[in-house]
């Protein structure tokens, strides 16, 4: 495997644009491609095998691209899939999961709040991560809609708040004092979510902590990229780039690829 090798991304849509913008800001001399499945979004409403198979198609075509590493940028995807990825596939995998540890071990009131997917609260590997911590009261919501809006491009909408407070008032009347953000879509929605929550309840999300652990494993793996030239950062949607194109600013340029 070859250092100048890019890193690979993919998510069941846009959402793991929030892990690749802590990737690319942490490892800027790296080539990334990233891949979002928004033909098939939401992962979150599709059965076990349904998310492994199309977390097997897309490090297929990730690997032949000749990706080095792969970020399953995506919550459901890793907490559902992450086991078989690695015993089929030979090449480094980082997986996104909620971030209930930090939350837990820091609550003082004992009780967090997680907004995620169905399928990432319906996991093992979830249901495993809260067995951790029965000291503390987890208070789970499954974010019914926000993945479709978020992927319509409708995240400022009066729509979008209306769904985020009849998700977090009850949260915030259980005196939560960290909300965990169990979807990579759901950064995207801070904003929105600041305007309902005291400030006193800290919001947390796993990018950063993936972006270093991906510079992590690289050095393990020595393959980090020590070339001078100019880093490649390529996206790949199989539906519109233009909301892609949008979260990303326009800075980068979506390509549209049928997979």
């Amino acid at each position: 495997m070859k250092q100048e090798n890019a890193i690979g991304l993919f998510d069941s849509g846009i959402g793991g644009t929030s892990i690749w913008k802590e990737v690319h800001a942490l490892l800027p001399n790296e080539n990334t491609i990233y891949l979002a499945d928004s033909k098939n979004a939401p992962y979150g409403l599709k059965s076990k095998d349904e998310i492994i198979g199309l977390s097997c198609k897309n490090t297929e075509l990730l690997l032949e691209l000749n990706c080095k590493i792969i970020i399953v940028a995506c919550n459901t995807a890793t907490t559902n899939a992450m086991k078989e990825l690695r015993t089929k596939y030979k090449v480094p995998f980082i997986g996104i999961e909620p971030a209930i540890k930090p939350a837990a071990l820091l609550s003082k009131t004992h009780t967090i709040g997680i907004l995620a997917t169905k399928g990432t609260l319906n996991s093992e590997l979830f249901h495993q991560s809260v067995s951790n911590h029965p000291d503390v009261r987890i208070i789970e919501q499954i974010g019914h809609g926000l993945v479709q809006l978020i992927e319509n491009g409708d995240i400022d909408s009066p729509e979008m708040l209306e769904l985020l407070k009849s998700y977090l008032i009850p949260m915030v009347e259980k005196n939560i004092d960290y909300l965990v953000l169990g979807c990579s879509h759901y950064p995207y929605l801070i904003p929105q979510i600041k305007k309902i929550i005291p400030n006193s309840i800290k919001i947390i999300d796993s990018g950063e902590a993936v972006a270093k652990q991906t510079q992590k494993v690289l050095e393990q793996h020595q393959l980090l990229n020590i070339s001078n030239e100019k880093s490649v950062q390529l996206f790949y949607t199989n539906s519109e780039p233009h909301v892609l194109e949008n979260i990303l600013n326009n800075q980068e340029k979506v390509v549209y690829k049928q997979f």
